[in-house]
């Protein structure tokens, strides 16, 4: 299984209504790609955050799923909307897992 760590960072206009749009969008991938185990979004309330104010986890089967997931128009849709409310930056780490979640 793979793992995907995603940070975002906002513009200081980004309101959090849009944000919490943005992360529900991002949810609600899980209905439209296939090979999502599970997937979670939402908005940070910790003061460690150094101005990431979102945070996406994905569990995927396999590689070849996150690879397609990544390109998919789907995806880029949430990511185009990102960028329309204000998304300055993201940080993505990536990493296999064991089976046995």
């Amino acid at each position: 299984m793979i793992e995907h760590i995603v940070l975002f960072q906002f513009e200081d206009s980004t309101t959090e209504a849009q944000k919490e749009e943005g992360a529900r969008r991002l949810r609600h991938l899980i209905h439209e790609l296939p090979g999502i185990i599970d997937i979670q979004a939402g908005q940070n309330y910790s003061t460690r955050s150094k101005g990431y104010s979102m945070a996406l986890t994905v569990l995927f089967r396999s590689k070849e799923d996150h690879e397609r997931y990544t390109p998919s128009p789907e995806h880029q849709a949430v990511v185009s909307y990102l960028k329309e409310i204000g998304l300055i930056d993201s940080l993505a780490v990536d990493f296999e897992t064991s089976s046995e979640k």
